[in-house]
């Protein structure tokens, strides 16, 4: 094998002259080229955007996954290029074990099929949750992973490139410094003229690298924006279910809800529709008019007779028994002896089926 002695001789020197510049500036006894307010402050916004993106990568696979055993599996199946085993999550499990017992106890007992229907539930609830993660995943923490594993990677090469042709400037400085013959500080003006073209080059393409750190936060805010989207989704989901779950379980014989009833005498059970995720909060102030409204709904009951309305929130039906509705129109409503108190019966032209409450506000 051949070697290129005068190129090791070369590197070798280039190398030494680094080590003795760093320890020099160490010790003090060196002058250091300071770099510009601009790129430092750029330096530290990139650290500062490392730090934190790694804080909230790392806190957000422990919401998406709690358990650290779990964690790691899957993180070795990602090295490793395969596909981690599918298994089902807590949820799914609960469910699972409630439909089994609810069919042990036999669906034909109160007791049994309330324990399926939580079951059936549950499960729903897991595959919600199975796909939020998978969103969440995709989404969020794989673009957080590709900057810190990808970009942030690159930045940190260039930087420490430029660290080095800094060290080379400033020893070209000192040489020069020290040159007392003529030849001699020619070569030394030369070679202090390499170096800081070198240097400034460097310092434009590291520059140029950080400044595309704001891209990046453009890029993260739209990330945070779906995976805040998937949350709200899985939570309206969750409510829903439970809700539908709720009503399911209310239209059992009472003396199954007895033991409820004895902990909660007096207090009035509440059907609430799920609100759409898009949709308005209810501000502070509607507790104090909720009694007013309520009194609407009541005279509006007690009469048996019809009252304009205009809808608050968009409401998808949940069945044929049920009407949609659209945010800000008007339709007309009425009781119907029977129904559920937190319903109405609506109208629309030819079209008529049960509304909720809490998505309507009566008229004058």
């Amino acid at each position: 094998m051949d070697f290129n002695v005068k190129r090791l001789a070369a590197d070798a020197g280039t190398f030494l002259s680094r080590a003795v510049q760093f320890t020099e500036e160490k010790l003090g006894q060196a002058e250091k080229t300071e770099l510009d307010a601009h790129l430092e402050n750029l330096l530290g916004r990139a650290e500062c955007t490392r730090l934190w993106t790694e804080r909230i990568l790392k806190q957000t696979e422990v919401l998406l996954q709690p358990n650290p055993n779990v964690r790691l599996e899957e993180f070795l199946y990602e090295k490793l290029e395969k596909k981690a085993p599918t298994r089902m999550n807590n949820h799914e499990l609960l469910g699972q074990s409630m439909i089994e017992s609810g069919n042990e106890f036999s669906p034909g007992t109160a007791y049994g099929n309330a324990l399926i229907k939580c079951g059936e539930t549950e499960k729903q609830i897991g595959g919600a949750e199975r796909e939020f993660i998978q969103s969440s995943a995709i989404n969020f923490l794989t673009p957080f992973r590709n900057f810190l594993e990808g970009d942030f990677k690159t930045i940190l090469k260039e930087r420490k490139l430029l660290q080095v042709k800094r060290l080379d400037l400033d020893a070209a400085k000192t040489k020069l410094k020290k040159a007392r013959m003529t030849d001699a500080r020619a070569l030394a003006e030369q070679e202090l003229r390499m170096t800081q073209s070198e240097f400034d080059r460097q310092a434009e393409i590291t520059r140029l690298l950080l400044e595309g750190v704001s891209s990046t936060h453009a890029h993260h805010l739209r990330c945070l924006n779906d995976f805040v989207e998937a949350q709200s989704t899985y939570y309206a989901q969750c409510y829903q279910y439970m809700t539908d779950l709720q009503k399911q379980l209310g239209s059992f014989p009472s003396s199954f809800s007895n033991n409820n009833q004895s902990l909660m005498s007096g207090a009035a059970s509440v059907s609430v529709p799920t609100l759409p995720v898009s949709g308005p909060l209810p501000s502070p102030s509607s507790g104090r008019a909720g009694s007013a409204l309520a009194g609407g709904f009541n005279e509006l009951r007690v009469s048996s007779g019809s009252r304009k309305a205009r809808v608050l929130y968009d409401y998808d039906a949940a069945g044929s028994s049920e009407l949609s509705l659209l945010a800000d129109e008007v339709i007309t409503v009425s009781s119907v002896p029977g129904m559920d108190s937190d319903w109405l019966m609506g109208e629309r032209g030819n079209q008529q089926g049960k509304v909720p409450i809490t998505y309507l506000e009566l008229l004058n």
